[in-house]
């Protein structure tokens, strides 16, 4: 029970995270060591665990797929989703330069921590590395655009998003906001709108059945390539992350409200004669370290 019980924490820090837009569950799913486990469970729903459905093996299946692990962390990741899906939206309107830095340091530090699962350094890994930074960071350039709300659009959005869920450094969440879809999901699971949630979930388990493989085999014949692009999706993730931004420009959602289109990164010292808001440095400064001191404890927690 102490083991399902942290299991079902986890689900939980990963449901935070996968809220958060600059943030991966992935990368929690990796700090807390069960990142291969859960990519090994996933592809294990295949042909096989199918014809012992058809066949009325449930206990087979149930063993074939990781059942009890799937079950507790998708229960944690849900209860965190539902949880945060209405805490996360307050925060980053009224403490965004705060919630920000704590997810900065928390970035920071699962550099660290996924860079050391790296067996050797060679040309070839630090190469794989700089291309994940580049990658991470052309994403996180990129400007929302507007899109339909049609179901099929929202399916596609839910395999799309999924794909980096999963993935350490590349944010779901963010990749939902580049697809205009963030608040329309989120606003349908806070109001429990059944039809987007249910096309939106079956995108997501498409699309992370077919990834599922192609990441599993990548970690497998090549691990530290695979671990090198990640680590460099984390770091080029940091510039979605960074607490001081200027709006250069902003659109009407579609409830009228005024958002931040495109933003630019400032420094703490020129952010209030740039926005006219607080730069709350001191305070940021600690929460970076609250969010790098997270990782750290949780990394060696995992690791005892």
């Amino acid at each position: 029970m102490k083991d399902y019980l942290f299991l079902y924490l986890k689900g939980i820090a990963m449901g935070a995270a996968d809220v958060v837009p600059g943030v991966s569950g992935g990368t929690i799913a990796f700090i807390t060591g069960i990142y291969e486990r859960l990519i090994n469970a996933i592809r294990s729903v295949n042909l096989d665990a199918i014809k012992y459905l058809l066949k009325f093996d449930f206990k087979a299946f149930w063993q074939q797929v990781d059942g009890t692990f799937l079950v507790v962390l998708l229960a944690g990741i849900g209860t965190s989703v539902v949880t945060f899906a209405k805490i996360i939206p307050h925060l980053l309107t009224h403490y965004p330069e705060m919630l920000w830095s704590f997810f900065f340091g928390l970035i920071l530090a699962s550099v660290y921590v996924v860079s050391n699962e790296l067996r050797s350094w060679n040309a070839g890994v630090a190469l794989t590395g700089l291309l994940g930074v580049v990658i991470a960071y052309l994403i996180t350039e990129l400007s929302p655009v507007a899109t339909p709300e049609t179901h099929w659009f929202v399916f596609i959005s839910g395999m799309i998003a999924i794909c980096a869920m999963i993935l350490p450094g590349i944010s779901g969440s963010f990749l939902l906001i580049i697809l205009g879809k963030y608040e329309f999901v989120i606003s349908a699971i806070k109001d429990f709108k059944l039809d987007i949630i249910a096309v939106f979930g079956l995108g997501c388990i498409t699309g992370i059945l077919a990834f599922s493989h192609v990441l599993n085999w990548l970690l497998k014949k090549y691990h530290d390539l695979a671990i090198a692009l990640l680590t460099g999706f984390m770091i080029g993730a940091l510039n979605k992350v960074w607490p001081w931004k200027q709006t250069l420009e902003t659109y009407l959602d579609r409830h009228g409200k005024l958002k931040s289109l495109v933003t630019q990164n400032v420094f703490p010292w020129e952010y209030t004669a740039a926005t006219g808001e607080e730069a709350h440095l001191i305070s940021c400064i600690l929460l970076v370290i609250v969010g790098f001191g997270v990782v750290f404890l949780i990394d060696k927690f995992a690791n005892k």
